[in-house]
């Protein structure tokens, strides 16, 4: 089996097209800012949501909705009332978390990895610019950048603002926190998506380690390159390394131009 890779390759090495001085500048921004931001857990439902890798279907790590179908009725009422920004529950099996109307908060997060013990492979995720579903990530209509953000790390937005995008429609930054991975997922399903979804990836200190493997999990590649674009088509996941390591998805349109050299650059 081969990855579906970009331009018949893995991924696209897109430092002789970005700037890449700014980055480790941008890297102690970042870290001065990160304690100061609300931290968001993400990614407790990755097999409740049928994107994880075959081969990581049956791991021991327990998924969110594993853990909520086996609360009582009254602990799931309880459960869902912890978070009071999302409607009550009516409903015994409406679906919670990622990707549904009633995402978890921080307070719900703790409360499955404590008592539960649900694994959340991203302890960091902030929102640059946030997207309400995962199918609206590529249109910029209506949204902005996080206030937070552009206040506590005003050259990172810029930079971001000043990438070759048309209109952004979700920028993130995911960091994995020691000891943790990321599983090997995908963010969309070969055969069912016309085009690869356009976006770029930026790992400041270039020590991410994201990996890209194959629809059998026989192949191995590692994303060296600090600011990159990968076909979330092909799974990717980040593997344990005793240290905390993040990069920033941007996701959006690309620039007609921008689409044009790349295009001739690498196809």
């Amino acid at each position: 089996m081969k990855l579906h890779g970009i331009f018949g390759r893995p991924y696209l090495d897109l430092t002789g097209l970005i700037d890449t001085a700014p980055l480790a500048e941008l890297d102690e921004e970042i870290c001065r800012a990160l304690p100061h931001l609300p931290p968001g857990w993400t990614g407790g439902t990755l097999k409740w949501m049928n994107v994880v890798a075959p081969w990581q279907r049956d791991d021991p790590y327990r998924d969110a909705m594993d853990a909520v179908g086996a609360m009582s009725p009254a602990e799931r009422r309880a459960f869902v009332a912890m978070n009071p920004d999302v409607p009550p529950l009516d409903d015994g099996d409406a679906p919670l978390g990622d990707e549904t109307d009633r995402p978890f908060n921080h307070a719900q997060c703790v409360y499955l990895e404590a008592r539960h013990g649900v694994y959340f492979p991203w302890k960091t995720c902030v929102h640059l610019v946030e997207n309400d579903r995962w199918e609206d990530k590529h249109s910029g209509d209506g949204k902005v950048v996080s206030e937070a953000c552009a206040r506590l790390m005003p050259r990172t937005v810029e930079y971001v603002r000043r990438l070759p995008f048309r209109e952004i429609g979700r920028a993130v930054l995911f960091g994995v926190h020691p000891n943790d991975h990321a599983p090997f997922h995908r963010d969309a399903e070969p055969g069912r998506e016309l085009s690869i979804a356009q976006s770029i990836s930026i790992d400041p200190r270039g020590d991410k380690g994201l990996v890209l493997r194959d629809a059998q999990g026989g192949s191995r590649t590692e994303v060296t390159a600090r600011v990159h674009w990968f076909n979330d088509m092909d799974y990717h996941g980040v593997e344990a390394r005793p240290v905390f390591r993040y990069s920033i998805r941007v996701d959006g349109v690309f620039e007609p131009e921008f689409a044009r050299r790349l295009r001739a650059e690498f196809g």
